[in-house]
């Protein structure tokens, strides 16, 4: 005699009749496969969020075993692709029936990423964590990537405030000489009384948000890293070598920049490029010389779009 086991959430009505926005799962450990523009079929360990909507009022609840077992055929037997993400979304919807209409998957990961040098070619791996959401709502998925890209900070106050004390410096050793000695002067450079002051630097996050475009066919990883980076010009390096060290700290002087300067630079960086149709920027310098940090948040101003 077999047992018939009970199906609370098709037996069952609801407590209290009422649509529900997202029901699922959240914190799934899984892995996937995920093919990038940088790379096809990238291992990578993800927290999963995945969920649909329950449009039917009168419905105890949805499946979510159905959920699950979807995620697990992606990850056992495709990539995550931008293709096999809404296929995934439309499946969800699918395997509820008349109980959904809007699907939603959000996906957590460290991507790592080999990056160069920046004089000596050496490279290492660095992480960049991101976050992928996609949404399907009448048929229609929209993508937003999220990244977090450090980098480094040095203070344009704190810099003007170093040069002074070292012309000062330069005055006390040299104002009672009748000829400054080139050689004497080159030579007091390279000491610490020379450079008796330097400015303040700091590890710094961009924390980026794009919403890819419908034209969008890759996730474009490493197109939007590059974008970061190049913008800022100051990325935290992986494999360094003493030119390396030598190189970021000219760049650093040379890139002076506040937080307003950072985010303005990734402003503008991104409101060129047309794959991204909006965008939300938030830059953050972990200061050295305060006890808190330094915000600044910048969005693409687009009806309807992110807000600050």
């Amino acid at each position: 005699m077999s047992l018939i086991m009970p199906d609370v959430a098709n037996q069952s009505a609801a407590l209290t009749a009422s649509t529900l926005d997202r029901v699922g799962m959240s914190n799934i450990e899984i892995p996937l496969m995920l093919a990038t523009d940088e790379s096809n079929g990238w291992p990578v360990s993800a927290r999963v969020s995945a969920f649909v909507n329950l449009i039917k009022p009168e419905a105890k609840g949805i499946h979510m075993s159905r959920l699950y077992l979807l995620l697990d055929e992606l990850s056992n037997h495709s990539e995550l692709t931008l293709a096999t993400l809404q296929q995934l979304l439309n499946d969800f919807v699918s395997s509820h029936e008349d109980l959904s209409d809007s699907a939603q998957l959000i996906v957590a990961f460290d991507y790592h990423m080999r990056r160069k040098s920046l004089i000596s070619g050496k490279q290492g791996w660095k992480a960049y964590p991101i976050v992928l959401n996609g949404v399907l709502s009448k048929g229609k998925m929209q993508v937003e990537m999220q990244i977090d890209v450090p980098y480094s900070s040095t203070c344009p106050c704190s810099a003007a405030l170093a040069r002074q004390l070292i012309q000062q410096s330069f005055e006390q050793s040299f104002s009672q000489q009748e000829q400054v000695n080139f050689d004497q002067v080159h030579a007091w450079l390279g000491t610490t009384q020379g450079i008796v002051a330097t400015p303040h630097s700091q590890r710094s996050i961009a924390d980026v948000k794009v919403k890819l475009d419908d034209s969008v066919t890759e996730l474009p990883v490493q197109a939007l890293v590059d974008v970061i980076e190049n913008a800022l010009k100051t990325p935290v390096q992986a494999a360094v070598k003493r030119e390396d060290e030598q190189e970021f700290a000219r760049l650093n002087g040379q890139n002076l920049m506040f937080c307003e300067d950072a985010a303005r630079k990734l402003k503008n960086a991104l409101a060129a490029q047309a794959s991204y149709a909006d965008f939300y920027v938030r830059v953050n310098h972990l200061e050295s010389l305060h006890a808190h940090d330094a915000v600044a948040i910048a969005v693409k101003g687009i009806e309807g779009g992110y807000q600050a």
